[in-house]
């Protein structure tokens, strides 16, 4: 599948800011599931803007602004081509249990670490707490596998919790989320990540795009869909496949994949939550109040 993502944020100040500094994630990164074909990003009031690859190898961008500015717009387009990996038998009967995979990232002194250790811990916004791990042990039964394990959780949040736009914000601590069963995808996706972390599981926060069909008859809306989130586990058993050992799991809407839940969603960023990913960040000098718009049009190409 050939999809269009554009991605527009625009800030206005008042009273104008006087310099700034910025970080953006908006590029797409190469996965077994999608190759990127072309992305630019035009940022207003013009800079000069640098990249590199990120600690979790994402593609960050980032510039000054060292004049007054009353606004801010950052534009980013690109273009990829998504596709599912093949399932082959060994993925379908993938009999890793989730005690062995917790016991393989258990600490030993004077043995050597999985690269993968530091995403067993809790994050600011994915903590280790008794409250998540005993909302998912009813789905980590002894001697389950992981894979299975892992998908009936996101399964069960995906019955359990209730989707509410803007009933929650980044502030929003996830064992609130967790203790009012409701929220927004991101809410789900640090839910997930804190039950699985609290298992002794490591496990990231997956920041992207999904491509939302409009109903019958109705034309596509530009601005209308919204950037997306969900979690991913990680499977030594299948630390070699095409995947690399990552199970995506999308508790929003019931989906879950090996490196991607379907060739409809598109691969942003990666981290321990959204603190690591958030598509735009800065730190600011001067103004006061300000207002934000964001707009996220992800369309199929011919």
């Amino acid at each position: 599948m050939r999809l269009a993502i554009t991605h527009e944020t625009r800030y206005r100040y008042s009273p104008s800011v006087q310099t700034a500094q910025h970080v953006a994630h908006l590029q797409p990164s190469q996965t077994p599931c999608q190759k990127v074909i072309r992305h630019w990003m035009h940022v207003e009031p013009a800079a000069s803007v640098h990249h590199n690859i990120d600690a979790f190898f994402n593609h960050r961008a980032y510039w000054s602004l060292t004049n007054p500015h009353d606004g801010l717009v950052v534009r980013a387009h690109s273009e990829i081509v998504t596709s599912a990996l093949p399932v082959t038998g060994a993925t379908n009967t993938n009999s890793q249990s989730w005690e062995s995979v917790r016991e393989h990232f258990r600490y030993r002194g004077g043995h050597a670490g999985d690269v993968h250790s530091g995403l067993v811990f809790g994050s600011h916004h994915a903590p280790v707490n008794e409250a998540f791990l005993a909302y998912a042990q009813s789905s980590f039964t002894p001697g389950r596998p992981l894979m299975q394990a892992a998908q009936d959780l996101s399964a069960r949040m995906h019955r359990d919790f209730r989707y509410e736009s803007e009933s929650t914000d980044i502030n929003t601590p996830a064992l609130e989320a967790l203790e009012n069963k409701r929220g927004v995808c991101q809410d789900f996706a640090h839910i997930l990540l804190a039950c699985l972390r609290s298992l002794g599981l490591p496990a990231r926060y997956v920041s992207g795009y999904l491509l939302t069909q409009p109903p019958p008859g109705q034309p596509r809306l530009v601005g209308s869909d919204a950037s997306h989130a969900w979690a991913a586990v990680y499977l030594p058993e299948l630390a070699s496949h095409a995947c690399q050992g990552w199970l995506d799991l999308d508790p929003t809407n019931n989906r879950s994949g090996l490196a991607s839940p379907g060739e409809d969603y598109v691969q942003l960023a990666v981290g321990r939550d959204f603190a690591d990913v958030s598509p735009l960040r800065g730190v600011l000098q001067g103004g006061g109040s300000h207002t934000l718009e964001v707009a996220v049009t992800v369309a199929p190409l011919a």
